[in-house]
């Protein structure tokens, strides 16, 4: 199986922690060059700091807020100048939990410009490097909510819909290319969006955190909470030669959580 990204050079955002970070550090062992991108300098210096290195590897970091859209597309317009990305990995944080007949109007249009005005930007300028190379990868790191919607997550589960429709969209638009698009829906995996989740649910209902914890594991057949690196791998081989003629899925990482066929 051919899973050599050597000479691949790949944007991951959200990569300050939790699965961005986990899937650089997956990418990287697989010979990519990581360029790490999020909003805090410091949580960016520790992933670098951990990224695996070969001889000739080059790493590097690009801080900028996923709503600053403009700004975004002019750094990446410079990374694809200096240095043409053939893999990007879109990943941001969730919007915050709440009922969607709740939400104010503001809050879907912030979710929809971090999630998929942000990826558009970076699709737009990186792409020329992704047909240049004949070979480009683009993958979501969304959430199972798009096969089965998540009580009390009303606007992320609108704007992860978004997402995957312009995965699908884009994977039949760009597969001539050589460019695949495809999603990664991770289920209830350790990060600190669990956790604020979690701690949300607690309070919302006067629940102990461990009787909510057991709630939420009592859906999963493999009986825990998955592992970012868990979810990385498979992020990692959708980037790969090997995963070639995958294009336009969305593939879940969720211990069997969800029941849905389709």
């Amino acid at each position: 199986m051919n899973l050599d990204l050597h000479a691949r050079h790949a944007l991951v955002c959200g990569a300050s922690q939790g699965i961005g970070r986990a899937s650089a550090i997956e990418l990287a062992r697989l010979g990519a060059d990581i360029t790490l991108l999020a909003r805090s300098r410091e949580g960016l210096a520790a992933t670098l700091a951990e990224l695996p290195r070969r001889e000739g590897q080059r790493h590097d970091i690009l801080c900028v807020d996923m709503l600053a859209t403009d700004e975004l597309a002019a750094l990446a317009g410079q990374l694809h100048a200096s240095h043409p990305v053939q893999i990007l990995i879109n990943n941001s944080g969730g919007p915050a939990p709440g009922r969607l007949h709740e939400a104010a109007p503001a809050q879907l249009l912030a979710a929809f410009q971090q999630h998929v005005c942000a990826a558009q930007v970076l699709l737009q300028q990186l792409l020329p490097g992704m047909r240049a190379a004949g070979y480009g990868r683009v993958v979501n790191i969304i959430s199972t909510s798009v096969k089965e919607p998540l009580p009390g997550l009303g606007v992320s589960n609108t704007v992860r819909a978004a997402t995957a429709a312009w995965a699908k969209t884009l994977a039949g638009e760009l597969g001539p290319d050589g460019i695949t698009v495809n999603n990664v829906l991770p289920g209830y995996t350790r990060t600190g969006r669990l956790e604020r989740i979690v701690q949300t649910r607690a309070a919302a209902g006067e629940l102990s955190h461990d009787a909510v914890e057991q709630s939420m594991l009592a859906d999963v057949p493999a009986g825990r909470f998955g592992d970012p690196g868990e979810v990385a791998a498979l992020v990692a081989f959708l980037c790969s030669p090997a995963a070639a003629y995958i294009n336009g899925t969305s593939i879940a990482a969720d211990g069997g959580r969800v029941r849905s066929l389709s």
